[in-house]
């Protein structure tokens, strides 16, 4: 496998992490250089295992998981999606802001993010590719596409304030749909 083949599995990868991290950003939620290091490093760190623990899993479990991993998937980003939509909704007086670069939500959008890694990792397998050096690109890929997406993030929630956490909830949902549906069209 060359470099530009792991290099274009590496961003392909990144894009729902990137996506996430933007709208974290976006909503007000990594104005911090420590929240936006807590997303980067989890969501590369995240995109990084995977791989490896498919590759481990090999081809004996991808029937049971690949059965689920869309609805996994769907689901952690609805759930996470709904809150901030929610949190979006209410006054600023109501709102209690749940920061998604902390706790069960950081690992459920790290998990959510990086299903796909775990099927490249069976697929890596099958093809008896080390998993070594793929890995570690996918991770420091997503980390630093993670990184610039707060960036700009952060740009545009001083520019549309606190409608993009309703913006940035349905676009975690969207995702979510669209994992779902590109494993049910397939």
């Amino acid at each position: 496998m060359s470099v530009l083949e792991i290099l274009f599995i590496a961003i392909g990868l990144a894009m729902d992490a990137s996506a996430v991290s933007l709208v974290a950003a976006a909503s007000g939620y990594a104005n911090d250089k420590r929240a936006a290091f807590r997303l980067s490093f989890h969501f590369g760190l995240f995109q990084f295992l995977m791989p490896v623990l498919g590759w481990i899993l090999g081809r004996t479990i991808v029937d049971h998981i690949s059965s689920v991993d869309h609805w996994v998937a769907f689901g952690l980003l609805t759930i996470v999606g709904v809150r901030m939509i929610r949190s979006g909704i209410k006054s600023s007086e109501q709102n209690i802001r749940k920061d998604p670069s902390r706790g069960l939500t950081l690992i459920m959008l790290s998990i959510a993010t990086s299903i796909d890694a775990l099927a490249i990792g069976l697929s890596l397998a099958m093809l008896e590719v080390d998993i070594w050096y793929p890995s570690i690109i996918i991770g420091i890929v997503t980390a630093a596409l993670s990184l610039a997406a707060i960036k700009l993030g952060n740009q545009l929630g001083i520019l549309f304030g606190k409608r993009m956490e309703f913006i940035g909830g349905a676009i975690l949902i969207a995702i979510g749909f669209r994992i779902l549906l590109s494993h049910l069209l397939t």
